[in-house]
């Protein structure tokens, strides 16, 4: 089997077997590819040629061109994934990438952002123009319900539940999940829905998106970063923050409030609790606090 074949099957399989995202797919595909490229560069025709010391050279390669180690390491799953896909297939009878450890990875805490800055990024919005009052909702909804920014840009009208305060929406693997809604986030959508949407002309088959461009058109993920990074020069904001910056603020906001872990795992669509878990750092003045008030010979 050659490598343009083995890639098509390979993709076929993960988007109607493993029922993966279109997103996901891509990035699979991307690392084959580049597994594919240094291949041929070494003169090893197909996939079924490769031992297990090639893919050893070609993460070393990828370590010259100074790819981090978690690229590097989501690269490696992308290439397991596939010589699994080969073996179950019955192409190969060993899988070469089966033995290869990932580099030893770091645990880094995400930025986050205070309550005070999350306000003053939203205070900073110019609610005269339509765009604005958008906006404010917007980042309202993302840090409101902790959504993927990908989440946030194609959520749908038909899946809001304000009555009984929930949203549904689309996440990792295509798998739907319910997340409350609070109050703010609630008031803010209702009246962009009711006052500042109604006047944005709407291409026809985005009706039903709720954040929509100036053009009639959903909102992309770019668009989300820019308006962001624009409200964080606008505040002089010492931080490099993005969109999944308010997702990690959401979280932690949760469980330095006490709340249960489990359930920030189900609202923001982790597989794993041990994801979730990264949120659990407090921040360095409260545990200095505890240990004022608590140790015995603080």
């Amino acid at each position: 089997m050659n490598w343009d074949s083995a890639l098509k099957d390979f993709s076929q399989y993960l988007r109607l077997e493993r029922s993966l995202a279109k997103n996901s797919i891509e990035a699979y595909a991307h690392d084959v590819e580049m597994l594919k490229q240094h291949a041929l560069c070494s003169h090893l025709k197909d996939p079924d040629a490769l031992q297990t010391q090639d893919i050893r050279d070609f993460l070393a390669w990828i370590y010259t061109l100074g790819m981090a180690p978690h690229s590097q390491a989501r690269v490696l799953s992308g290439i397991k994934a596939f010589y699994q896909y080969l073996l179950l297939e019955g192409v190969i009878k060993n899988n070469p990438a089966q033995l290869i450890e990932a580099p030893r990875l770091g645990r880094k805490l995400p930025d986050t952002l205070s309550i005070q800055e999350i306000d003053q990024l939203i205070g900073a919005i110019d609610l005269s123009t339509i765009e604005g009052q958008r906006n404010k909702v917007l980042l309202e909804v993302l840090y409101g319900c902790g959504l993927r920014v990908s989440e946030l840009v194609n959520l749908k009208i038909s899946n809001l539940f304000l009555n009984v305060e929930f949203i549904k929406v689309m996440g990792k693997g295509s798998k739907e999940r319910l997340i409350p809604i609070g109050q703010s986030a609630i008031k803010h959508l209702q009246l962009y829905l009711e006052h500042t949407r109604p006047a944005i002309v709407q291409k026809p088959g985005n009706e039903d998106y709720v954040f929509l461009n100036r053009r009639g058109a959903p909102l992309s993920r770019v668009m989300v970063f820019l308006i962001i990074k624009d409200l964080a020069a606008k505040i002089n904001l010492q931080k490099t923050i993005s969109p999944h910056t308010f997702r990690h603020s959401f979280a932690t906001h949760l469980i330095e409030g006490g709340a249960d872990l489990r359930a920030v795992q189900d609202m923001l669509g982790h597989e794993s609790i041990s994801t979730t878990e990264i949120y659990t750092h407090l921040d360095r003045d409260y545990l200095r606090s505890v240990m004022i008030d608590f140790h015995p010979r603080a």
